[in-house]
């Protein structure tokens, strides 16, 4: 066999290599599951045991940002030899090997592995004591990793479901814009602020974009709640005259700063109210700089769904602000 010929065959070999991983990825199905559910593969004695109660206390405490008691993930608890292929499709899996025959103690990240857009957390250890150990270890990060995957998700069906001509409105005005789902509708616009909305009979969740000159320290809590107050109370009037949305008193904001695919960006989150009303929710904010560096742009996402828990549609239409995309 001539020197060219191998090299054809070793060509031909490579490409339907590659081919056949690629058809590996489209064939995966589509994962299964409620948003907001984790599947926690563990042996019941550990699940009813101290190890099950770690579990519990880090992804199925209190939703941190709710007024009301809801959550933060719906566990459902399957043991492993029950662990057959209608649950290996589900959207988030935390799947525990503690035993003697575990001779190395870690947590492996995984994508994609039953179904796609699948994430998967494998914690290994010898015995319940260290697994225990390891969990309280690496919460934060396993938290983020399954608060991503499901945010990654939102964004995902936004972009196949998008209504592309409110990016081009909004990124008219603000240089940038979120992606928005089919069934958000323009609300208001002007030169400095953007309400866009999928308000339903029982359930609102809307977006708020705005923007205020920068000074020299703009991202202090109190200076991003005081700039909120002075736009909202202008911009969104309640549903009887002389009301207005404001910052609620009764729960104090949070802040935190992120790092998010490039953008530096202040997270706050708090509770909205109207004043000389009784309605109110959630909201959870954005601060950046434009990129002229001369103004801060908010991007804000709020609820109102006074008869139904609102733990996933805060989530749905938070996702959206991390869809943010400089026009440019």
């Amino acid at each position: 066999m001539s020197k060219r010929h191998f090299l054809l065959i070793v060509l031909a070999a490579a490409a339907a290599l590659l081919a056949g991983c690629k058809n590996s990825q489209t064939l995966l199905p589509s994962v299964s599951g409620k948003a907001g559910e984790i599947i926690v593969v563990m042996e019941k004695p550990d699940w009813e045991d101290t190890l099950g109660n770690d579990v519990r206390d880090l992804l199925a405490r209190d939703c941190p940002w709710l007024a009301q008691q809801e959550p933060l993930y719906s566990l459902v608890n399957i043991t492993p030899s029950n662990f057959v292929n209608m649950f290996k499709v589900h959207r988030n899996i935390l799947l525990f090997q503690v035993g003697p025959q575990v001779d190395s103690t870690g947590i492996i990240y995984k994508h994609d592995v039953w179904s796609a857009p699948q994430c998967v957390i494998q914690l290994s250890a010898p015995t319940s004591a260290e697994a225990s150990a390891l969990l309280k270890e690496k919460g934060a990060m396993i938290v983020s990793s399954i608060e991503q995957a499901e945010r990654d998700r939102v964004i995902r069906n936004t972009l196949r479901y998008e209504e592309r001509p409110l990016y081009q409105q909004v990124a008219e005005i603000f240089g940038g814009s979120p992606h928005f789902p089919s069934g958000y509708r323009l609300r208001k616009a002007t030169d400095d602020f953007v309400w866009i909305a999928d308000d339903k009979q029982y359930v609102y969740q809307d977006v708020l974009i705005y923007r205020y000159p920068a000074d020299a320290d703009p991202f202090t809590l109190e200076k991003i709640i005081a700039h909120r107050n002075e736009i909202v109370k202008d911009n969104v009037p309640g549903m009887i005259e002389g009301s207005y949305m404001t910052t609620s008193d009764f729960f104090t904001p949070t802040t935190e700063y992120l790092k998010y695919r490039g953008r530096d960006l202040v997270q706050t989150r708090g509770m909205w109210d109207v004043q000389n009303d009784y309605m109110g929710g959630p909201f959870v904010s954005h601060s950046f700089y434009s990129p002229n560096g001369e103004e801060i742009i908010v991007a804000e996402a709020f609820v109102y769904a006074p008869r139904y828990d609102k733990r996933q549609y805060l989530r749905q239409v938070e996702s959206i602000l991390y869809s943010w995309e400089w026009k440019n």
